[in-house]
């Protein structure tokens, strides 16, 4: 039977979240009569086992505790309450450079970790051609890391992490800076690890990935553990983590299309983007929208080959003659991948009268790559033949597409593969 890795028992941490400053250093110096803060429950009763040997990914919305809980097994903060148990040597990627000396050198902060993690000079000498290579940077190397670019800084990182011998690799959402072609190194580099018998623990947001590399996933919310199992599994209930009401989600059992309470909407269901920008004449206004999954609930998690569905509802303040809806797909770089409109697919709309409100339903199958995407809508016309936005919502959400299979690319063009 596989030996236990990390152990983690009835973990917790509470942050004292301070009113001011001054009642921070009170509390400090033992001279405060009142509590000035509230407490934050940053981690409540986590309890897990890792094997030697396996790949385990922690999933779960931002502020779910992941990355706190991570820093507690690698010794960066200490719990408030449980207990932790490691048996390997462990390289950690919890933070982007972390631990790295902005003034030094690409070299001497690869001598600065060696000695950090307890390689002697030569014995860092001995790795120092293998990261280098993995690092792939260039000139660079002799260049000091505040003049790096971000994916540099994680090339350069991981190429230490993975080149020190590690038993268990911990690594903190850091992939995701890196461009494809690097990315793809690093995962090669996780079989390679998993074939050694080595551990791995890492956080992604990029479910395809999860769904990919690990033999188990843990899903984290609000500092709880909901549950751990197979990556499809763990999935699964993170969209309804994502959609952030399990306790609504069982109760809806009739119908995801419409709001069951006043003031209700389609949009609550999903994580939209706070920053969103919006412009246009209003004469028509955008006031809901939603992307439902094959399964009829609202989420902003679609399965790659699945057909799924993105509505949007517009009330209409002024006539406008022949409004145009649309959507559109962009990745994270900003570059528009797939869309389309109403005129683009000859559906034809008749005019829209003030007060009038339309359901606008697009329909497809998903064949994006797995990652994430992020969604924008559009409602614009002519009018005497000029071109005008009536409103459009930039970046109003984003799409996660999980895949167990990605080709080169964005899209998949479902390859039929003969061998003769």
């Amino acid at each position: 039977m596989p030996k236990t890795a990390i152990k983690v028992k009835n973990v917790s941490k509470i942050y004292k979240l301070y009113d001011t400053r001054a009642a921070r250093l009170k509390d400090a110096l033992g001279l405060s009569r009142n509590q000035g803060y509230q407490e934050h429950a940053a981690l409540h009763d986590i309890t897990l086992e890792i094997k030697k040997g396996e790949t385990v990914g922690i999933i779960g919305t931002n502020g779910s505790g992941k990355s706190t809980l991570l820093k507690i097994i690698t010794g960066v903060i200490r719990q408030t309450q449980g207990e932790v148990e490691v048996d390997g040597r462990i390289s950690a990627l919890l933070e982007l450079g972390a631990g790295f000396n902005n003034e030094y050198t690409g070299i001497e902060n690869v001598y600065l970790q060696g000695t950090m993690m307890g390689f002697s000079r030569e014995e860092v000498d001995k790795k120092m051609d293998a990261i280098l290579e993995f690092a792939d940077i260039g000139d660079f190397i002799h260049q000091p890391v505040k003049t790096y670019s971000s994916g540099m800084f994680v090339r350069l990182a991981f190429a230490v992490a993975i080149n020190i011998e590690p038993e268990i690799l911990i690594v903190d959402e850091a992939l995701s800076v890196g461009d494809v072609f690097f990315q793809s190194k690093c995962y090669r580099k996780f079989e390679e690890f998993k074939e050694l018998g080595k551990t791995i623990l890492f956080v992604s947001h990029d479910l395809s990935s999860i769904t990919k590399y690990c033999d188990r996933a843990v899903l984290l919310n609000k500092g709880v553990k909901v549950m751990e199992g197979t990556p499809k599994e763990a999935v699964d209930r993170f969209k309804m983590a994502l959609v952030a009401q399990e306790e609504e989600q069982r109760k809806e059992n009739s119908s995801l299309w419409q709001p069951g309470h006043a003031g209700e909407q389609w949009r609550d269901g999903l994580s939209v983007n706070p920053e969103t920008l919006e412009y246009g004449d209003k004469k028509a206004e955008i006031i809901d929208f939603a992307i439902v999954d094959r399964t009829g609930k609202i989420t902003n998690v679609v399965q790659k080959g699945e057909v799924f569905t993105i509505k949007m509802k517009v009330l209409f303040q002024e006539a406008v003659s022949e409004p145009i809806f649309a959507f559109t797909l962009k990745n994270l770089m900003g570059i528009e991948l797939t869309g389309t409109n109403t005129m683009l697919e000859k559906q034809p709309v008749e005019q829209k009268n003030a007060g009038d409100v339309q359901v606008v339903s697009f329909t497809q199958k998903m064949t994006l790559q797995g990652g994430e995407y992020l969604l924008s809508f559009g409602c614009t016309g002519y009018e005497r033949e000029e071109f005008k936005v009536h409103h459009r919502l930039y970046d109003v959400c984003s799409l996660a597409v999980v895949s167990e299979k990605n080709t080169v690319g964005y899209f998949d063009m479902e390859s039929a593969v003969e061998m003769e």
